[in-house]
């Protein structure tokens, strides 16, 4: 099998397992504190992460890799998730979905900047081209004569932090997965984060909030914790490593469309016809930026 394709569809299974992760975090933080759900999660993934590098007998990762796995860390296994719980206290599932269209481009970046990776000048007319179509959305739902335009602005903040951060995480994390292998970078990341992590889980535990825990809320725990936080990233680091960080990272540009789809069945939150143009808009941009990468 070609191993660019195999790349590809590795990444594509990560995108579609991470199209639930804001509709689940939404579920989880109606009945959870933000920080306690990003400590939670991590320490269920870090330790099953532990339990299988111990498993496996993994060596543990060179001095000089270390610092990429605290950038990977900080991006995927505390920023990201810890930025968007806090966002969702403000904007709903489908609003917040629509921001991950700026993933690609925060990716790429990253890729330049850490990955030494060099995109044809096309690549980049149609990335930016996919980012500028999620922030007119941005604009526009936000205007002030819009339904929405009462959406607290730390929520939008709180977002583009978010984004921020997982591009940084994303591109140091394919970058060193050529080297280690995507699981084994995810695992490190998250079993060096544990400590800090189970302190974090620990500080804002409280049995109130366990027995007022619905079992909605307990499934979309799992699920950040399982899917969203460890097995994703096998496919989607998998596929950065092969396929190349900026090129496949436009695959993000898809998510906003199943993530839109999980959040009206999930979440019962309605979807305009601006949100379906933009998606359909940004499915577009990734086709021509594969073809121009």
């Amino acid at each position: 099998m070609n191993p660019q394709f195999l790349a590809w569809c590795s990444g594509f299974m990560g995108v579609i397992i991470f199209s639930g992760s804001l509709p689940a975090t939404r579920i989880a933080v109606m009945d959870m504190s933000p920080w306690l759900l990003t400590g939670s999660r991590s320490v269920i993934a870090g330790i099953i992460a532990l339990i299988l590098l111990k498993l496996l007998n993994v060596n543990k990762p060179d001095r000089k890799d270390v610092v990429g796995l605290i950038y990977v860390a900080l991006g995927v296994v505390v920023g990201f998730p810890l930025f968007t719980a806090l966002a969702l206290q403000y904007i709903n599932a489908a609003y917040s979905i629509i921001f991950v269209g700026l993933l690609p481009l925060s990716t790429a970046i990253f890729a330049v900047i850490l990955g030494g990776e060099q995109p044809k000048p096309v690549f980049w007319i149609f990335s930016l081209l996919g980012s500028a179509l999620v922030l007119l959305y941005i604009l526009l739902e936000n205007a002030p004569n819009s339904e929405n335009g009462a959406t607290n602005l730390l929520g939008i903040i709180y977002m583009l932090t978010a984004i921020i951060v997982c591009g940084l995480g994303y591109a140091e994390g394919g970058k060193l997965s050529r080297k280690i292998g995507g699981w084994q970078v995810i695992c490190w990341a998250l079993v060096m984060s544990l400590p800090m992590m189970l302190i974090i889980t620990i500080f804002n535990f409280s049995t109130q909030t366990i027995e007022h825990l619905s079992f909605s809320a307990l499934l979309a725990l799992l699920y950040v914790s399982l899917f969203s936080m460890l097995i994703g990233f096998f496919f989607w680091y998998y596929g950065l490593a092969q396929g190349g960080i900026a090129t496949v990272g436009q695959l993000q540009l898809l998510q906003p469309l199943f993530g839109l789809g999980l959040a009206a069945l999930l979440l019962h939150e309605s979807i305009s016809w601006i949100m379906l143009f933009i998606s359909f808009g940004v499915i577009g941009c990734v086709t021509f930026a594969k073809k121009f990468a």
